[in-house]
């Protein structure tokens, strides 16, 4: 079959236990067993390690695909780095965020083995030859990768795929060449500098940073997937390794290879290397192989998140594949020119090369040319990549361009961690729903069913009961579980906007001091996430929320109205304890900029009701469900670009808006740090003279659209009601659907839904 090859640099999977019995069909045999023994299972799965091998979205989903791609029958393999270290831990430290390493592989990883006889040499620096038989690339360093397998089982149907992450090892020879006389005791102790490259994650969401080490990590998967994914291609027969294919012509018919994001864009270059160098394929013939083979996923739009990689750097690490990308760029500005004469401009728009004081690479460029699909991963994410960021590509190869709109496995995010839900739904409609989640399209018959209504509301108001005693055993927090449990959790950033979320918890403490025997709708705010250790603006904003919750929690006036509570660590297994007790999930990032999101639609199918801006996958949960059933509120894609050509002022919103003014004042008198009265100045200042993402411009509206969400929580019938149309229209955000459409319209495959027999019985 077609063999699709998933690149990413993150594999964010959590814990796998329950996972793996759930999709084995053997969560109640393994519960009973476990319960004879006098033991808990859930006791038993809290003791296992989160593999947190990503950052956020991007990490998660790769690893929801994975899930739907063996649920699929798809030949698939998720292919990445074994990180010695994953996102590190959050401690929160007298309100500050404090990391600490996460040595997630201290008592060993039971799901993974280890490959020693598929380990592959990968090769840096060094120089370029260019002889009569070719070009060879010499005086190479050599890293070892190791593969570990991991495995990734299907939905009941018997299907196991592999995740294979390679490590890396010194060779045994390493610094003791002929040139190092000297010192041996020196030379093994240098090891570590080679096997440095997998040992930690770059904790960076949405962020470039431009250091070598990356570099060196995203050529090291790369380098060792293709010499894998070839050597899989030559062996024509299952099980055989002599190399038997030679002839190339039908590779893009037998692999697929889908670049998540540009982190292993060096796949483009690098095959390019092995069929010119190596395997001395014809040029034109290497690129149309290539290209045919390779698809690239856009994951961002912020500026600051593509990846632009100094020219010198490349030069001394990755000499040919530095010359291969100029070959390429020329041959693709060539055709530009000829395409449009004598427009310079354009030209240098579209280089893969910037040009500069330092001259860069431009990885989305060159992923933009090496592949023959791009997509990005939400409706209105692809219309921005194709009106505005790609915009010259579009304009010479629109076909390309396509979009795949995100989703998340309903295995993990429903059936998992929501079983409670998946047992009532499960009563009305059947099982179908798990493989085929717009089935759930059958609850609209029951949206005025008094018995499910009751159900759907019980359902959450256990798990709200059940997360409510997890805070209070963990953090020493009480909280009122009949209050709305309103959470925002997602990585610390700007541009999602958690102070718009502060301003809101302020301003609803301001109305409750001011008028303390008025009947307010109680609120549990609940933010979570961690910021990038070298972001000074998240972590600053981490540190006002929990200033916020330390005023807002000790005052008298307040008691069980309001509680502001930061969910310290927030990860995988946090985020399947809070989705399924949330009531409502906030979505607020300025319009533009959040690509699509997938803890919007966690929220969604597990019934919590959203506010949120027309960003990213949002618009389609909207157009899904009715957007009267959302609280849509705030500036669309053409305000916020309208404000931007008028001007940005935040000071006449601050003059204009009395509830805004106070909470800034606040802010920036030291009300929230009295000990500390200039804490957040900076903050008070970026918000006021520099906010690129207008958390003003969007908090009257916000505010009136909290009103609201107030009014029908009042009314927990009309609540629910709207819970189980969200529920019922939730059914488009499965992965299965989004892995479908990569299958169909990229990669040329049928998924099938074929039950491999078990091993147990005979095959026909």
């Amino acid at each position: 079959p077609q063999r699709i090859y998933y690149l990413s640099l993150e594999f964010y999977m959590g814990r796998t236990l329950q996972n793996t019995m759930v999709n084995l069909g053997l969560q109640n045999a393994c519960d009973e067993a476990i319960y004879q023994l006098g033991l808990d299972l859930e006791e038993l799965e809290e003791i296992e390690e989160d593999a947190g091998l990503g950052n956020g979205g991007l990490g998660r989903l790769a690893a929801c695909f994975l899930d739907s791609m063996a649920t699929l029958g798809l030949a698939a393999y998720g292919y990445g780095i074994r990180y010695e270290f994953g996102i590190f831990n959050q401690k929160i430290v007298d309100g500050w965020q404090v990391e600490e390493a996460d040595d997630w592989l201290r008592y060993g990883n039971p799901w993974e083995k280890a490959r020693p006889e598929y380990m592959l040499p990968v090769q840096f620096y060094g120089r370029v030859e260019h002889t009569p038989d070719g070009v060879k690339w010499i005086d190479t360093q050599v890293v070892l990768a190791m593969p570990y397998d991991t495995p990734v089982p299907g939905y009941k149907n018997n299907t196991v795929n592999t995740m294979r992450l390679w490590s890396a090892k010194a060779p045994n020879d390493f610094n003791l060449q002929e040139f190092n006389v000297g010192d041996y005791i020196e030379a093994v102790l240098d090891r570590n500098l080679a096997e440095n490259i997998s040992r930690v994650l770059y904790p960076n969401d949405n962020f470039f940073e431009g250091k070598e080490l990356r570099l060196k990590q995203e050529y090291f998967v790369v380098a060792a997937t293709l010499q894998d994914i070839i050597r899989r291609f030559k062996s024509s027969k299952f099980g055989c390794r002599d190399p038997v294919r030679t002839c190339f012509e039908t590779f893009p018919d037998k692999v697929a290879i889908q670049l998540n994001d540009t982190h292993p864009a060096l796949s483009i270059p690098e095959l390019m290397r092995i069929l010119v160098d190596v395997e001395k394929v014809d040029w034109d013939k290497a690129w149309e192989i290539t290209k045919r083979t390779c698809a690239y996923t856009n994951h961002t739009v912020l500026p600051e998140a593509l990846e632009r990689w100094p020219v010198s750097m490349f030069e001394k690490l990755l000499p040919r594949h530095l010359e291969i990308i100029y070959a390429l760029n020329q041959m693709h500005l060539d055709r530009v020119a000829a395409l449009y004469p004598g427009d310079i401009d354009r030209l240098r728009r579209m280089s893969v090369i910037e040009e500069g004081d330092c001259k860069r690479i431009n990885m989305a460029h060159l992923c933009v040319i090496g592949s023959h699909a791009v997509n990005g991963v939400a409706r209105i994410h692809s219309d921005i990549v194709k009106n505005s960021v790609f915009k010259d590509f579009y304009e010479l190869e629109p076909e390309k361009f396509q979009n795949k709109t995100n989703g998340i496995t309903p295995r993990r995010w429903l059936l998992l961690c929501n079983p409670g839900l998946a047992d009532v739904i499960a009563e009305k409609i059947g099982e179908g729903f798990i493989t085929d989640l717009s089935q759930l399209k059958k609850l609209l018959d029951f949206i005025n069913n008094e018995t499910f209504i009751r159900d759907v509301a019980k359902v959450k108001q256990e798990n709200k009961l059940k997360f409510a005693a997890y805070l209070e055993e963990q953090y020493k927090v009480k909280v009122n579980p009949s209050s709305m449990f309103d959470v925002q959790v997602k990585r610390i950033h700007e541009y999602k906007r958690q102070l718009l979320n502060c301003l809101h918890a302020i301003t609803l403490y301001n109305r409750i001091r001011s008028n303390p025997s008025k009947s307010f709708v109680p609120r549990t705010i609940m933010i979570g996430g961690k910021a990038a250790p070298g972001y000074h603006m998240a972590k600053m904003i981490i540190k006002l929320i929990t200033s916020i919750g330390e005023v807002i929690n000790n005052d008298p006036y307040v008691g069980d109205k309001l509680k502001v509570i930061f969910l310290e660590n927030y990860r995988v297994s946090l985020a399947e304890k809070v989705i399924p007790a949330a009531d409502l999930s906030q979505q607020i990032s300025t319009a533009g900029t959040e690509a699509s999101g997938t803890g919007n639609m966690k929220f969604m199918v597990n019934g919590a009701l959203t506010i949120g801006t027309m960003d990213g996958a949002n618009v389609e949960m909207a157009e899904e469900a009715g957007e009267e059933n959302l609280f849509i509120f705030g500036m669309r894609v053409e305000d916020v670009e309208a404000l931007d050509r008028q001007g940005y002022n935040a000071r006449e919103y601050y003059e204009r808006l009395p509830e805004l003014r106070q909470a800034i004042d606040q802010i920036h008198s030291g009300f929230f740090s009295p000990r500390d009265p200039g804490c957040f100045r900076d903050v008070v200042n970026m918000l006021m003279h520099h906010d690129r993402f207008k958390v003003f411009a969007d908090y009257e509206a916000y505010i009136k659209c909290q009103g609201q969400v107030d009014q029908l929580f009042m009314d927990p019938r009309e609540w629910t009601k709207k819970v189980i149309r969200n529920i019922a229209c939730s059914g488009k955000f499965s992965s299965d659907r989004t892995i479908t459409e990569y299958a169909r319209e990229i990669w040329g495959v049928e998924p099938s839904d074929t039950k491999i027999p078990p091993p147990n019985l005979p095959r026909d």
